[in-house]
């Protein structure tokens, strides 16, 4: 009688041990299953006109602080549509979902360079140009008054801006457009920044080929795309208005910020937490 109810017992402890390893089995599983992160875009910073990739360096920062891989690639700002099929082959290397931003004229060139692109979950506009179909960055500046660059209908070029010729591959003469030296503390900081790292600013600024300025846009992409769009209402280079209108086009969603044209480099902060709006959107 003894033996037959050890044996019993013995079942007994046998089939809870199978029952708990297999609860803990399940439960570690269900816990391995809820708290693994979801991974984050890649967030892709497009700098443009009289700017490069460093101006991006404090959002930078704070990207790669919350864990977003981040990469700024250089814009060769020499044609709209040469740039745009640019960015597009270099997007196609980057893996996983991306979020776009762009910066002045570099918000031209990801309007042309996401459509198309699955992969591109949002675009993301700072103080930049969203040109629709046809449109060009010369237009747009036309058709809202209030840049400082000195714009003029009967002037061959705005009067804070430097014409250099260049040899182009084929052998005729382009030309590069940069802003004065006086002129870029103005047009490009709002007077935001203290003289000495305007200067700085200004000579390490790129410039752009003038056809870049007045090529016309191919489809745009935030027709499909959702998009944000960071409005700086001191710009003295792409009037406030001009920026409000285009991102009302664009249905974007719209935060201003008190900074000039060059916004990433007074306002980092501002700029990333709009991103990381974009990133986190369903």
């Amino acid at each position: 009688m003894f033996q037959h109810r050890s044996g019993r017992l013995a079942a007994l402890a046998t089939t809870t041990l199978a029952l708990a390893a297999g609860a803990t089995t399940t439960a570690f599983a269900t816990s391995n299953h809820q708290t693994e992160p979801e991974a984050k875009p890649t967030v892709v910073l497009v700098h443009g006109a009289w700017a490069d990739s460093s101006s991006w360096s404090g959002v930078v920062k704070r990207l790669q602080a919350d864990g977003y891989p981040v990469t700024a690639p250089a814009t060769p700002l020499r044609g709209l549509a040469s740039d745009a099929s640019y960015l597009a082959d270099y997007l196609k290397t980057v893996k996983g979902p991306i979020v776009l931003v762009g910066h002045s004229y570099g918000g031209a060139v990801i309007t042309n360079s996401a459509t198309g692109n699955p992969h591109v979950k949002a675009l993301v506009y700072v103080a930049a140009f969203a040109p629709d179909k046809g449109e060009s960055t010369a237009d747009l500046l036309a058709k809202y008054p209030g840049t400082h660059l000195g714009a003029d209908p009967d002037a061959p070029l705005p009067r804070a801006l430097n014409p250099v010729p260049y040899t182009q591959a084929d052998g005729s003469t382009g030309t590069d457009l940069y802003i004065k030296a006086d002129k870029f503390r103005d047009v490009f900081l709002s007077n935001r920044v203290n003289t000495a790292k305007a200067a700085e600013l200004a000579a390490t600024q790129r410039p752009i080929a003038v056809q870049a300025v007045g090529e016309p846009s191919g489809t745009p992409a935030w027709k499909t795309i959702p998009s944000w769009y960071l409005v700086a209402h001191d710009d003295h280079t792409i009037p406030a208005a001009a920026e409000r209108a285009m991102a009302a086009r664009a249905h974007a969603h719209t935060v201003e910020v008190d900074g000039p044209h060059a916004v990433a480099v007074t306002h980092p902060h501002a700029v990333t937490r709009l991103v990381e709006q974009a990133a986190t959107a369903r």
